[in-house]
């Protein structure tokens, strides 16, 4: 009895080990970072320096953080809004009885199993300004075409075009597995009021799905904050900075200019901020349900 005991500590070890390897030290070391002034020419040779907060004071006085911010609040609250209403409005749609509805339903859900650095390759042909589908197709519509590559605001609707499409399936999974789980006793009963598609979704579909959207919601808002391969890999951050997104310009404190502290209280500010979106959110779900 006893060694059965011990065998479901040794199939945990593996993953214990992982998650202090490559989850809790990283944390915890990347923390101490950001109150140092580790960079290049000291990292190697373990002799950076401890400076306090002058790090995270020097965030006040960054003037890229402005730009940064606003690029991400852009892309994080459009692709919130878009992928929550298309998610939630292909959920209604697949939640009737349609032919063909799984195989409907595996080929929507294939863009999330799609790389992002990919999906960043694959928006360099689709935007191209002289060949690309995208103004291909407006010019035939008989427009002008659009400037994806060169004007900012452009470029990053681009981003938000290919972000949209590719985690839209996963609003739309989750919503249809709330609406799927709601009785069909309560639209029986409601169709003996009222035969008003709209009036049931508003007031019986919509409350029993609103805590699976709440959670989804919180779920991609905390993803959006790190949007980093598209960018990346379709526009390099640019035209200028319109692109470099906050988690970009981590990356490029980081990993290109590779100080190694001021990039690490920049990553903690934004752990700090999703901490706080999270813990208001969690609060206002408990206090609804208490």
């Amino acid at each position: 009895m006893y060694k059965k005991n011990r065998a479901r500590y040794f199939f945990l070890f593996p993953g214990v080990i992982w998650i202090l390897v490559f989850t809790i030290f990283p944390l915890i070391f990347s923390l101490y970072l950001s109150f140092t002034n580790a960079n290049m020419r000291n990292f190697t040779r373990a002799t950076w320096n401890f400076v306090g907060f002058d790090n995270y004071a020097s965030i006040s006085s960054d003037l890229r953080i402005g730009d940064t911010v606003n690029a991400t609040i852009f892309l994080s609250a459009g692709s919130l809004v878009s992928t929550l209403l298309l998610g939630t409005f292909m959920a209604w749609l697949f939640n009737h009885d349609i032919p063909g509805l799984r195989i409907f339903r595996s080929i929507l859900t294939m863009p999330l199993f799609a790389a992002p650095i990919a999906l960043g390759f694959m928006g360099l042909i689709l935007f191209n300004e002289t060949s690309g589908s995208i103004n291909t197709i407006i010019r035939g519509l008989g427009g002008g075409g659009v400037r994806w590559m060169t004007d900012p605001w452009s470029a990053r609707t681009a981003v938000l075009i290919l972000d949209t499409w590719q985690w839209t399936p996963f609003v739309f999974v989750i919503i249809l597995a709330a609406m799927q789980s709601i009785p069909e006793e309560l639209y029986e009963a409601a169709r003996l009021d009222t035969g008003s598609g709209w009036i049931m979704f508003r007031r019986i579909t919509f409350p029993l799905i609103a805590p699976a959207m709440g959670t989804v919601a919180l779920l991609r808002l905390v993803e959006t904050f790190k949007i980093l391969d598209i960018p990346l890999s379709m526009l390099g951050g640019g035209p200028g900075a319109a692109t470099q997104t906050y988690s970009y310009y981590v990356y490029l404190t980081g990993l290109r200019s590779f100080d190694m502290g001021y990039a690490s209280s920049l990553a903690y500010i934004l752990v700090i901020v999703s901490i706080i979106i999270s813990s208001i959110y969690f609060w206002r779900v408990r206090a609804r349900f208490e």
